[in-house]
């Protein structure tokens, strides 16, 4: 009988990505996928580091983990990722019960170093500082099976050469790599053969795609138009950009691609100058709503979301109503928000002297929500009574009855399957009758099967940093 494994994620769509290319590593090697991890011979966390509760929660999960380990002798503990890579042996040291470490570069090795654990006197850890070559560099951007036969995540770029005071990404990441612009349009076409209709390129600042590789091209447009192109290919979006690198040929291309979203998340972070400052950011609020304004201009019915960080060391009251104000000015489709939390080796995290009390962050918290969740619910009401393009992705998890898509804009809509019920990967013609701030409700008027191949699905949990 072939060994099960059960893989949990922490982190962003780069880790999620990262985990199904583990998850098919495994399969490769003759494991099964389970989604009970009860059931499992092998548990693999792959992890982010991006906060401080990240840690918290591998930890925690590691200490249940460790109690199960002790019913099951022979199970295999494995932590990857972003965490991983930053603490090495340290997190051997502190849960000694864990077989493999592993880090950002290396996911593609998952099953090789299980098999040396197993086979070892000791835990295997293995973290390479930094990518040895290309492949190491882009072994998560090896093709993987993905949960949704219809939609994909392709990575086009790794790495960051900016310099957040707040951001540990860098330290683990390494600097700016990115894939070659024909590398990428391959991919993207052997996908569209087996039914992908939409795709999310990946990449820690992907509008500063191809910057290490000439100063002139090719440039994050022209992937977003070769992209946009392949044939089979309707639906095209991408994350994360930031505000500094958003070129108006950026914007030219997501206006003038027909498969190209409508939809941009820019992060924010703050919309106090001085905060940005300190966050060394490179940007002002003003030039941060100019980038909106152009962008809403060019491409009629943008959706717009963010992030926006509360507490930021040295943040005052005034600082904090910049902000308000500069969220309340843009009135965001929807924003994650968070609450300041230093990550050790960061210029923010020596900031000790200047770190905002607890509960007036939390104060804070409370009152950005609130705005952001107004300006979500007015967006989302002016689309009431509106025909729209839905992905269908399946059953609603909340109610089964119920199916689940998004529409262009990235908006998650639930309605009734009706008589003929729509499989995922079909485009469902919706209509919105009633509005959340998260969601929208509507009737189905109409259905556009689409052909997705039929792609065997591998459980990966994930788990919001």
């Amino acid at each position: 009988m072939a060994r099960k494994f059960f893989v949990r994620t922490f982190g962003c769509q780069m880790n999620e990505h990262d985990s199904r290319r583990i998850a098919s590593d495994l399969v490769a090697d003759g494991l099964e996928p389970t989604d009970d991890l009860d059931d499992a011979d092998v548990v693999v966390l792959n992890t982010c580091c991006i906060r401080e509760n990240a840690d918290n929660r591998l930890y925690g999960n590691l200490g249940r983990l460790k109690t199960l380990r002790a019913r099951r002798p022979g199970m295999q503990i494995a932590v990857g990722g972003c965490l991983a890579q930053k603490d090495g042996a340290a997190l051997v040291e502190r849960a000694p019960f864990v077989d493999v470490v592993f880090g950002t570069h290396n996911v593609g090795r998952a099953a090789a170093l299980l098999r040396e654990a197993a086979s070892g006197s000791g835990p295997v850890v293995e973290v390479p500082g930094a990518p040895a070559s290309d492949a190491d560099a882009f072994a998560s951007a090896l093709p993987v099976r993905d949960d949704l036969p219809h939609a994909a995540w392709v990575t086009i770029q790794v790495g960051c050469d900016n310099s957040c005071a707040f951001c540990i990404v860098p330290s683990v990441r390494g600097r700016e790599q990115s894939r070659p612009l024909e590398e990428i349009v391959s991919e993207v076409a052997a996908l569209a053969r087996t039914g992908t209709v939409e795709v999310t390129l990946l990449g820690q600042n992907v509008n500063s795609y191809g910057r290490d590789i000439t100063r002139r091209r090719p440039l994050f447009a022209d992937v977003l138009r070769a992209v946009g192109s392949v044939e089979g290919i309707r639906r095209v979006r991408f994350t994360s950009p930031h505000p500094k690198d958003l070129r108006p040929v950026t914007v030219a291309a997501m206006a003038e691609t027909p498969a190209v979203c409508e939809q941009l998340h820019l992060p924010l972070q703050s919309g106090s100058d001085a905060v940005l400052s300190a966050m060394r950011r490179g940007y002002t609020a003003e030039r941060y709503l100019e980038r909106i304004s152009a962008a809403r201009a060019a491409i009629p019915g943008l959706a717009v979301t963010t992030d926006v960080i509360v507490g930021f060391p040295g943040e005052g009251e005034e600082d904090f109503e910049a902000t308000l104000e500069v969220v309340a000015e843009v009135g965001y489709d929807g924003a994650y928000t968070f609450e300041f939390s230093p990550r050790p080796g960061t210029r923010a995290a020596a900031m000790t002297d200047r770190f905002v009390p607890a509960e007036v962050v939390s104060e804070r918290f409370a009152r950005l929500t609130a705005v952001v969740e107004r300006s979500a619910l007015l967006r989302h009401e002016a689309r009431v009574g509106t025909l729209e393009e839905v992905l269908v992705e399946g059953p609603s998890r909340r109610d089964p009855a119920m199916l689940t898509g998004r529409t262009r804009q990235g908006k998650l809509v639930h309605f009734a399957p009706g008589e003929r019920a729509p499989r995922p990967g079909a485009f469902a013609g919706v209509e919105v009758r009633r509005a959340g701030p998260h969601h929208l409700l509507g009737d189905l008027v109409s259905v556009e099967q689409g052909p997705p191949a039929a792609r065997r699905r591998i459980p990966v949990r994930v788990t919001a940093p």
